[in-house]
Parts: structure tokens; sequence; C-alpha cells
């Protein structure tokens, strides 16, 4: 296999700054789950921190400590995920903003040693998680009184939306509105109100309250049956890339395949740029994958397959087999090598 994902530092900062100027006046947390989007989370943290964001959205513990290891003190970082009072206490021995979705978790954030800072989670009605709006009274009564104790401090209010349709949106705002009003009555004062991931952040400007959560557009993933990278003004910062292995008499064979993450389902529907122009990739194999050749095609040739520079981004494949861009995204980029593009931006 020859594929490496390159990812380019300078499209990462221009993505960077688009979202600043779109969502302002709300900040800009950039979301780092399954390793930044398999971009290498400790390059794309210390890149993001170079740029200005001072928030990062880590998913699980893990992942904030690593987050905190790699730029220090400074920054603030937001967990969802704490499965356990050990993972709670790990977070606040790590000064992690913790994501509270129910009565067991709030618990267990006041239990461990030292105040747990803590936005409350209400289920605006995608399920995903979160405090029914039946229970959120009681829910934020018991919140504010561990507050009183100093175990914790109520820091924010969030929730998921589905962003399925405007209407459905609409709802889950009001339940959102209706459960920073009872918090507040309860006697809780969260500084930070956050909404809104990618999407509603752009095209929703009474969704971005204090934060807006933006992972996927801050690497270029566009989403799917959504508008164009252009439209949103923003651009893929990787590319996969690999070599060709082998000429045939109207086929190349190119270092690329289901091995590295690429989806089998896309032979016949992907187009990819040779040096000859583009090219359907025809079959995908473990390792290796067949392209229609092209004249004078040569053993170490390079191709671009997804991305950067490539005919299509990794939404435009997803659409192609009905799924989506971020999954392929984060099927490709944890198996392969990742090469960072030298520019006036690296800062080794």
């Amino acid at each position: 296999m020859t594929a490496v994902l390159h990812v380019d530092p300078a499209a990462f900062a221009a993505n960077l700054a688009e979202i600043r100027r779109r969502i302002a006046p709300a900040d800009h947390m950039l979301v780092v789950k399954d390793d930044a989007y398999g971009h290498g989370l400790e390059r794309i943290v210390s890149l993001a921190w170079a740029e200005g964001v001072r928030w990062f959205g880590a998913f699980d513990v893990r992942t904030g400590r690593a987050v905190r290891a790699e730029v220090g003190p400074d920054a603030r970082i937001f967990v969802w995920i704490v499965a356990t009072l050990g993972e709670a206490q790990a977070a606040v021995a790590a000064d992690l903003d913790i994501g509270v979705g129910d009565s067991v978790l709030l618990e267990d954030a006041a239990a461990a040693a030292g105040t747990a800072r803590v936005h409350l989670k209400i289920d605006t009605g995608l399920h995903r998680n979160g405090v029914r709006p039946e229970e959120w009274p009681a829910f934020a009564a018991r919140a504010a009184e561990l507050e009183r104790s100093g175990a914790i401090e109520v820091v924010g209010i969030w929730s998921h939306i589905a962003e399925a349709s405007d209407a459905e949106d609409d709802e889950a705002r009001r339940v959102y509105e209706e459960a920073v009003r009872i918090a507040r009555d309860a006697g809780l004062r969260p500084q930070l109100r956050h909404l809104a991931a990618s999407a509603a952040g752009f095209a929703r400007p009474e969704f971005r309250y204090d934060l807006v959560r933006i992972g996927a557009f801050a690497y270029g993933i566009r989403p799917a049956g959504g508008p164009s990278e252009a439209e949103l003004g923003i651009r893929p910062v990787s590319s996969l890339r690999a070599r060709v292995t082998h000429v045939d008499a109207d086929a190349v064979r190119i270092g690329v395949g289901a091995l590295d993450g690429l989806p089998s389902t896309l032979a016949g529907r992907l187009t990819i740029q040779t040096p000859a122009g583009h090219r359907t990739l025809q079959e995908i194999g473990g390792e290796e994958s067949t392209v229609a050749g092209w004249e004078n095609a040569a053993v170490g040739d390079g191709v671009v397959v997804l991305g950067a520079g490539a005919p299509m981004s990794v939404t435009d494949a997803a659409e192609r087999i009905g799924t989506i861009g971020e999954e392929i995204a984060l099927r490709v980029a944890p198996t392969i090598a990742r090469e960072y593009r030298a520019d006036s931006r690296r800062a080794d």
C-alpha cells in the first residue's frame, strides 16, 4: 500500500477563519472527536490553538486529556461522554467541562473530588441522550442544590438537534429555551448556551447562542444533500493520495484499497485524478485498486483519490453509495499514514 493522507494547514486555517466570521459573535468549539475526524488529534489541536481556537469538543475523557496535554491549561475542553465515577474524577482532575445528560452522571460529577464544571443537557427530541423535558424541573432543582453545596458549577446548558427540517429544529429550540428558563427559575445562572453544530450554526443565526460546536465544516466536509463547499466558504483540508504499483495494457493498479478504509462499493462510482486527467476507479481490492489506464502510465505515478485536488470530495463519494462524508473520512484516515504539507503556516 502506498496511500497517504495529505493535510493542508493553510486550508484548515482558512476554514477556521470562515467559521469565526460566519458564527460571530458566538465562539467556535472545534470538535476533535475520532482523532480529529481522522486528521491527527495532536497536530490539529496544535494548529487550531495557533489560529486562536480556545474551545475544543473532545467527546470523551481520554480525548479531552490528550487535548489538555497538547495545548496546556488555558484551553476550555468540553467532553460529553463520561460513563463512570472514575471518568468523572479524571475529567475534574484534568479541568475538563463535563456534559451531563442524566441524573446518575450528575451525582457522579458532584461526588468527584473538586468542583466539577458541568453543562446540563436537555433532550430536545433527538433522543441521543439528555434529560427528558418532563424530568427536567427536578433535574435542574437538584443541580442547583449541588451547586449551592459547592460540589458542581453549572456553567452551561446544551443539546443536540436533528437538523432534519426547519420545523423540527424550531420545535427543538422551543424545548431548549424552556429548559433554560426552568433552570434559571431553579436558581442556576449558566453563562454558556450551545445548541447548534455545523449546519445550523452556519444557516440559523438564532441557534448560535454563545458557542457553536463545529467539526465537519472545519475539515472541509460538507453535509450530504446540502450546499457545496464553495457555497459554504470552506474547502477540504486533506486529500487521499496513492501511487501506481503496476501497469497493465489497459489499466493500472494503485496502492490503496479496502484495507485503507476505502469502501468497496465505490468501485465504478469514484472518479480520481491521474497525471492524464480523470479516470474511473474500476475495482477496489484489499490493498490495491484498479483504475482505467492512460498513455505512458508508469509505476510510481501519483494519483489523488479523494479530497483536495481530486474530482470528488468525501461527501461526493458518500452520496454515490448512500452514506455520509464523515463516515468515509473516519474510515479512511485512521488506517494510513498522514502527511502535513509543509508551508508557511506549519509550526513544528
